[in-house]
């Protein structure tokens, strides 16, 4: 059965900063990402900086510093040398080295250096504000997440994402919740059919829904959003794999779980709408496998990072 996983283990970091045995976000999806962030920056391809490249020679070399500027959690260091690289070959400038202090994942301090960048110091300008961009994005992301993680830490429940991203910064975002000790459920439409209350309508019942998709993608796990303990018992008697018990107080959210698991031991089980770290640990006293939030990434303030360049 499909269902949510962290990332997969085992596997040696392939690149640089990334989360160890993680085998980091998609790099088509960072490939483009860049890219896109790059225009909105430098203009039309190859564009241009006009202040750096008026002010610093190509062939002036340095080396900065990328630090923390707040406690946090590191997320987001494997999109530096893609940025690097990315604005060496729009320019034709010689291109840098980068060498991570602390990898992905990692709990750092104001001050901390995390990396350490080496090569024409208009390349390191230019670079500047997009890497520190999505590496403050990612790490504030991976922060809040482990404040989750740590807040549900023994209870046997674990922390969810959704798809309530930034459009175009899903693959980085979902990779961040990772590297702060969240689980990703699904990363689209296309990989898990999630049946919620406006599917139902259409189809007429949770049972109609549950049949029709398993008719077009018998291959797929099959979610079910439950707002009441009828809707949930429907769903796992027509073979429901997960359930998001939707909006319960903590007394119906235990009463659920108790039914479900005494007719389906197997189904996962996550509580979803309105949850707060102040809650998290009672809502995981009902006995689910998960507590989904949406806040990780759609309300993650940034974690402050600068490059600081050595004298």
């Amino acid at each position: 059965m499909t269902h949510p996983t962290s990332a997969p283990t085992g596997a040696p970091a392939a690149r640089p900063g990334v989360l160890p045995g993680d085998p980091g976000p998609d790099e088509t999806a960072i490939e483009r990402l860049v890219a896109t962030a790059l225009d909105e920056d430098l203009g039309p391809a190859p564009g241009r900086d006009v202040t750096s490249q008026s002010t610093i020679a190509p062939t002036t070399t340095g080396t900065a510093d990328m630090v923390a500027r707040a406690d946090g959690v590191v997320a987001g260091l494997v999109v530096v040398p893609v940025v690097l690289r990315q604005v060496a070959e729009r320019l034709g400038l010689t291109p840098a080295t980068f060498v991570v202090r602390v990898p992905d994942g990692t709990r750092v301090t104001r001050g901390d250096v995390l990396a350490e960048l080496t090569g024409p110091v208009q390349l390191l300008l230019v670079a500047e504000r997009t890497l520190l961009n999505l590496a403050s994005r990612a790490s504030g992301v991976a922060t809040h997440t482990r404040r989750w993680a740590d807040a549900l830490d023994g209870s046997g429940a674990r922390v969810l994402d959704t798809r309530k991203t930034t459009p175009g910064l899903r693959a980085l975002e979902k990779y961040a919740v990772r590297c702060g000790g969240g689980t990703n459920k699904r990363m689209g439409l296309y990989d898990v059919a999630m049946v919620k209350d406006n599917h139902v309508a259409a189809a007429g019942s949770v049972t109609a829904a549950i049949e029709a998709v398993r008719a077009r993608f018998p291959d797929v796990a099959i979610q079910v959003e439950a707002d009441t303990r009828d809707q949930a018992l429907e769903a796992v008697a027509a073979g429901a794999d997960f359930l998001l018990l939707d909006n319960m107080p903590t007394p119906v959210l235990a009463d659920v779980v108790a039914a479900v698991r005494a007719v389906a031991p197997s189904t996962e089980l996550e509580a979803t709408g309105n949850l707060t770290l102040d809650r998290a640990c009672e809502v995981a006293g009902t006995g689910v496998d998960y507590l989904s939030v949406g806040g990780l990434t759609h309300s993650s303030p940034i974690l402050d990072l600068a490059l600081d360049l050595q004298a």
